[in-house]
């Protein structure tokens, strides 16, 4: 998929995920993968750093995930907020099980696995060549054009190098405009 129609592609899924698990209200398995995926498209994180999270890993009350298992061997905070923070605060409202994970299996010793649950909502939404990795591009797309700079891109990202996150650069350059534009304002016009 063009990372740069990431951000097309989910205005089309977004809806069509949220009536997919509107639909199944009492199914625990399809609010876990709906978690999962709202989580991942909020925080840009990787779906073995989400599968992997622990509820000892995650402080609701601050917001913040600590992220032990990360692709570069690195502890990596991440920001829960707005819809994925009351997404996981009900979730543990309603913990059923005493797995150690925010996505256990029904044995609880491993994560839980939203593979059926991911393909049914992008056949649903009638995409093509949508993998799960695209809601991590689509997050930083997100972040790119509400105005994250680079460095900001690689923190949230977990990348090391600005050098991963300039595939986002073309996004961020209409709000270097708009952020020069003030300034010149500001010096100019008074």
């Amino acid at each position: 998929m063009i990372v740069g129609n990431c951000w097309l592609l989910l205005k089309s899924i977004a809806p069509k995920l949220h009536h997919f698990i509107v639909g199944l209200p009492n199914d625990c398995k399809y609010i876990l993968a709906y978690t999962i995926i709202v989580l991942a498209l909020s925080t840009g994180a990787r779906y073995s750093e989400i599968m992997h999270l622990k509820w000892r890993d995650v402080d609701l009350d601050r917001g913040i995930a600590i992220l032990e298992n990360t692709k570069n061997n690195e502890r990596r905070a991440l920001p829960i907020t707005s819809h994925a923070k009351e997404l996981l605060t009900t979730l543990y409202s309603k913990k059923q099980s005493n797995s150690d994970y925010l996505f256990p299996r029904k044995d609880g010793l491993a994560p839980f696995t939203i593979k059926k649950y991911w393909e049914k909502a992008v056949k649903d939404a009638e995409l093509e060549d949508f993998t799960f990795h695209d809601l991590r591009h689509s997050a930083a797309s997100y972040l790119a054009m509400n105005g994250a700079t680079l460095a900001e891109l690689a923190d949230v990202l977990g990348h090391k190098t600005l050098q991963m996150v300039k595939r986002y650069a073309h996004l961020t350059e209409q709000h270097t405009s708009k952020v020069v534009e003030r300034m010149n304002r500001s010096i100019f016009e008074g």
